[in-house]
């Protein structure tokens, strides 16, 4: 089951019920689920990554558990030239450098094959909010966008076994997105 596919209207799917598996995200050696699943849908990925350390914002410091520095993966994300994604990953510094994740280049499955590696997996499920809101002035620019403009946030929040959250990232995704998630009924 494909997870993020490009209809030939150019709209993106992202099937989140199974894109952080980890056939899908290093299939063909690709470098998380991100580059799977443009491959797979015959987009071309590209990624800009910066990492550095700073301190997480206060939101993201309170799910992490840390008041100091955390390790930051901020990454723009594109099909060929169009933007399509902003994505910044913040790490508790011991997960990062354990893992090796606070380099650019994460290898074969990205970040959350390199903390499983490790001994951080994130276990059976993972926790997205999903926010529609006013773009901030960079994220505007970035994307094209006017002033006032609205995204689509998505709060990732991964966390192991026994409950501590290792990873927060923030997606900001522009127009052209549609989500798909799966609830039990029973």
């Amino acid at each position: 089951m494909a997870s993020n596919t490009i209809g030939t209207d150019g709209v993106i799917l992202r099937d989140a019920r199974n894109r952080y598996r980890t056939a899908q995200r290093e299939e063909n050696g690709a470098h998380g689920a991100y580059d799977a699943e443009l491959r797979r849908s015959g987009g071309t990925p590209r990624s800009e990554v910066e990492v550095r350390r700073e301190a997480a914002p206060a939101d993201v410091a309170e799910l992490l558990g840390s008041e100091g520095e955390v390790v930051v993966r901020a990454r723009k994300m594109y099909d060929g030239d169009r933007l399509i994604q902003l994505a910044t990953t913040y790490l508790p510094v011991d997960v990062a450098e354990a893992a090796g994740v606070d380099q650019i280049d994460t290898g074969v499955g990205g970040i959350i094959s390199r903390m499983r590696e490790a001994g951080f997996d994130q276990g059976a499920e993972a926790t997205e909010d999903v926010a529609l809101r006013s773009a901030t002035a960079d994220e505007a620019t970035a994307f094209g966008l006017p002033s006032g403009a609205s995204v689509l946030a998505i709060d990732h929040v991964g966390r192991t076994e026994d409950g501590r959250v290792i990873e927060v990232t923030q997606h900001v995704l522009s127009d052209g997105w549609k989500l798909r998630y799966s609830v039990p009924l029973a």
